[in-house]
C-alpha cells in the first residue's frame, strides 16, 4: 500500500521541529556554561583584589623649623592679697562686698574689739604710773646730791638712787612702748584695702567673730588687681630648652573663642619637677578689660624654634611592637617595607623623626596589624600635610 503524503509531511516536521529544539538547548547550555565561567573569573578577580589591602598615605617632606606646643594653664591676678584680721573682736561694719572696685586705703570693714581697748587703757595707766616713779626717783637723786658735800648722804647712796632713776626711766620706756603698740593694733581695727583692685572673695559679714591671725580659717577678704594676670603652665622636659624669657605666646579661654590673648614668658622656675617631668613657667597677659578671669583655664600655645628641614609624622603612623619603634612605607612596587625610627620630639598630635626616615618616603598613614613586609598594597590619595 502506497505511503500517504500527507503523513510523510508530518512526519518531516516533526523531524525539523525536533532538531531545532535540540539545537536551540545546545545553544541554551552553551551559552550558561559561558556565563559561569565569566562570572567565576569576574568573582575570581574581585576576591583577589579585596585580598590586597588598600592604604592612605603621609609624604613625608621637609618641613619649616617652627613648630607650635599647645599647653593647659592656670590664670592668676598678678597682684593677690588675702586680708586677715589683725586684733580680735566682732564686725561692726561691712563696707564692701565681692565684685567691688577699691582704692588703696579704701575701708573694707570695721572690727570693735573692746578688749584691746581696755588694754590700751591699762597700758596707758601703766606708763603714768611709770612716769610718776620715775619722777620721784630723780627728785630723790636731786636731793641726794645736794646732802653729797654736806656729808649726810655717803657716795653708795647717790649711786644706789642714780641705778634707782635708770630702772624707773627704763619702765616707763618699756610701758611707752606697749602704749605704741596697743596703739598700732587699733588702727588695724578698721580693715583696709592694701592696693586698688577688686574684691575677688568675702567670707565675713556684721556680727561676725574675728580671731586674729588666724591664717588657718578663711581670709576675710580677697583683693586681687585684674588689670594683669600671670598665666602658669607646665612645660615638658624636653620642650623647656626651646622657650626663652621674652618668648611671645597667646593665650585663649573656652567663654572666648576665637580669641587669643597676647602673651610674654617672663619667669621659669629653671628646675624640673621629678613627680612629674615637667618645668613650671610664668607668662604675663595683659587684662586692662577686665575679660579674663583669674583661677580660670587657658590654653597656651607656643612658638618653638627647632632645626629646619625636619621630618615630621602623625602619630599613627607609629608602630611600637617587640621589633621597636617603627613605621610601614611604601617602595616603588607598592609593596609595604618597615623602617626603623628614632623620636626627636613629641608635638603632641605628630612627631619630629630623629631618624631612620628620608625625604620623599611614602609612609602609611595608619598601618593595619595584619600588614607584613613584602605585602602587595593599593594606594590610596596620599594625605599631604598643611
Amino acid at each position: 500500500m502506497a505511503a500517504d503524503p500527507g503523513r510523510k509531511g508530518l512526519v518531516r516536521k516533526l523531524r525539523v521541529a525536533a532538531a531545532a529544539a535540540t539545537a536551540l538547548v545546545a545553544a541554551l547550555v552553551v551559552t550558561g556554561i559561558g556565563e559561569r565561567e565569566s562570572g567565576s573569573a569576574r568573582l575570581r578577580d574581585w576576591t583577589e583584589a579585596q585580598a590586597v589591602p588598600t592604604v592612605a598615605l603621609v609624604d613625608v617632606d621637609p618641613q619649616p623649623g617652627v613648630a607650635s606646643l599647645d599647653l593647659p594653664g592656670r590664670l592668676e591676678a598678678e597682684t593677690q592679697a588675702p586680708i586677715f584680721a589683725r586684733v580680735s573682736g566682732y564686725v561692726k561694719t561691712r563696707k564692701a562686698d565681692i565684685g567691688d572696685v577699691v582704692k588703696a586705703g579704701q575701708t573694707l570693714a570695721e572690727i570693735e574689739a573692746p578688749d584691746l581697748d581696755q588694754q590700751l587703757l591699762q597700758a596707758k595707766a601703766d606708763l603714768a604710773s611709770a612716769e610718776a616713779a620715775a619722777k620721784l626717783s630723780q627728785v630723790t637723786l636731786d636731793r641726794g646730791r645736794s646732802l653729797l658735800s654736806s656729808a649726810f648722804l655717803s657716795r653708795q647712796d647717790l649711786d644706789q638712787r642714780a641705778a634707782d632713776v635708770g630702772v624707773k626711766q627704763a619702765a616707763v620706756n618699756a610701758a611707752e612702748a606697749n602704749v605704741e603698740r596697743l596703739r598700732a593694733l587699733t588702727a588695724y581695727e578698721r580693715v583696709a584695702a592694701p592696693f586698688d583692685g577688686v574684691v575677688t572673695a568675702r567670707s565675713t559679714d556684721v556680727g561676725a567673730l574675728i580671731n586674729a591671725g588666724s591664717s588657718a580659717a578663711a581670709p576675710m577678704f580677697v583683693v586681687s588687681d585684674l588689670k594683669r594676670l600671670r598665666v602658669y603652665i607646665n612645660v615638658p622636659q624636653n620642650y623647656a630648652p626651646s622657650i626663652r624669657i621674652g618668648a611671645k605666646a597667646a593665650v585663649s579661654a573656652p567663654e572666648y573663642p576665637g580669641r587669643a590673648f597676647a602673651a610674654t614668658v617672663e619667669a621659669s622656675a629653671r628646675a624640673v619637677d621629678p613627680a612629674a617631668g615637667t618645668t613650671l613657667m610664668q607668662l604675663g597677659v595683659d587684662n586692662a578689660d577686665g575679660a579674663l578671669m583669674p583661677g580660670a583655664y587657658a590654653s597656651v600655645r607656643l612658638d618653638l624654634a627647632g632645626a629646619p628641614g625636619v621630618l615630621r609624622i602623625p602619630v599613627a603612623a607609629l608602630i611600637f611592637d617587640r621589633r621597636g619603634l617603627r613605621v610601614a612605607t611604601v617602595d616603588a612596587d607598592n609593596r609595604v617595607a618597615f623602617k626603623t625610627v628614632t623620636i626627636a620630639r613629641d608635638l603632641g598630635a605628630e612627631i619630629e623623626i630623629g631618624s631612620g626616615l628620608a625625604a620623599g618616603d611614602r609612609v602609611i598613614a595608619s598601618p593595619a596589624d595584619g600588614l607584613a613586609a613584602g605585602d602587595r598594597v593599593r594606594i590610596e590619595e596620599p594625605q599631604h600635610k598643611s
